[in-house]
C-alpha cells in the first residue's frame, strides 16, 4: 500500500504541536473566508437544548469499525495526553473568530486508542441534546480536530456545549458536536442533522459549502 504523505505530514504537524513546536497554519491571507465577519464575542447558538451532564455521568462511548471499543468516563479522558491548539471558527451564520485557544484530547490521540480498522471510512458523532453531524475520517485525522473540554483557560461552559465538544477548524462550525457522547467509525457515509435539512455534507468555509447544492459532489 502507498504511503499517504499527506496524512503523514498532518500527524507529523500535530506531533510538533503536541511537542510545542509547531505554529497554527493559516489558510488564507487575509483569514476570512468569503461571505463570512469577524467577531469578538462568541456567540450562542444550538438547538435550544442545553443538557445537564455532571461530569460524574459523563461518558464517551468510542466504537463501530475499530479494533478496540472504548468508553471513557470524564477522569480517563481527562488522564489522556493533553493537546493544545489555536484555531480560527467560522459559523455558517457568517460570524468567524479567529484565535481560538480550545485544551482537550486530539482526534488522533483517540484514533491511536481505538485502532480504526481498514474499513473505516466515515466518523458519525452523537451528542446529549440529539444533535449529530458527519465528517469522512481523513478529515477527522487532521491536526487541528480534538474533543475539547476548555475554552481560552477555562472549562467550556454549558452554553457553548460542555462539557466537552468537537472541534473542526476547517469546517464550519456545525461539523463539530457540542455536548459530545458518542462517536462511531464507520465504512459509509450517514447525513447528521443539519446534513438530512439540506446543509452542506462538506461544509467547507473557504468555498462557502453552506447548504447542499454548494456541494462539489452530490450524494446518490
Amino acid at each position: 500500500m502507498p504511503i499517504n504523505e499527506d496524512f503523514v505530514a498532518r500527524k507529523e504537524r500535530w506531533a510538533r504541536k503536541m511537542a510545542g513546536k509547531e505554529k497554527p497554519a493559516v489558510r488564507s491571507v487575509d483569514r476570512l473566508p468569503p461571505g463570512q465577519r469577524e467577531v469578538h464575542n462568541f456567540p450562542v447558538l444550538d438547538l435550544g437544548i442545553r443538557p445537564e451532564v455532571p461530569l460524574s455521568e459523563w461518558c464517551l462511548h468510542i466504537h463501530g469499525h475499530v479494533e478496540n471499543l472504548v468508553k471513557l468516563d470524564w477522569a480517563q479522558f481527562m488522564a489522556l495526553p493533553q493537546f493544545n491548539d489555536v484555531s480560527d471558527f467560522h459559523c455558517v451564520t457568517t460570524w468567524s473568530q479567529y484565535d481560538m485557544a480550545w485544551q482537550g484530547v486530539a482526534f488522533f490521540t483517540l484514533a491511536d486508542l481505538v485502532k480504526p480498522k481498514p474499513s473505516a471510512t466515515h466518523v458519525f458523532f452523537k451528542s446529549y441534546d440529539g444533535y449529530s453531524t458527519n465528517n469522512p475520517l481523513s478529515v477527522c485525522m487532521d491536526d487541528d480536530v480534538l474533543i475539547a473540554h476548555s475554552w481560552n483557560g477555562q472549562p467550556i461552559s454549558k452554553d457553548h456545549g460542555g462539557p466537552a465538544r468537537v472541534i473542526v477548524p476547517k469546517k464550519y462550525a456545525w461539523k463539530g458536536a457540542k455536548f459530545i457522547r458518542e462517536i462511531t467509525f464507520l465504512d459509509r457515509d450517514i447525513l447528521g442533522f443539519w446534513e438530512i435539512r439540506g446543509y452542506s455534507n462538506e461544509a467547507d468555509p473557504w468555498l462557502e459549502q453552506r447548504f447542499s447544492d454548494n456541494d462539489s459532489r452530490k450524494l446518490p
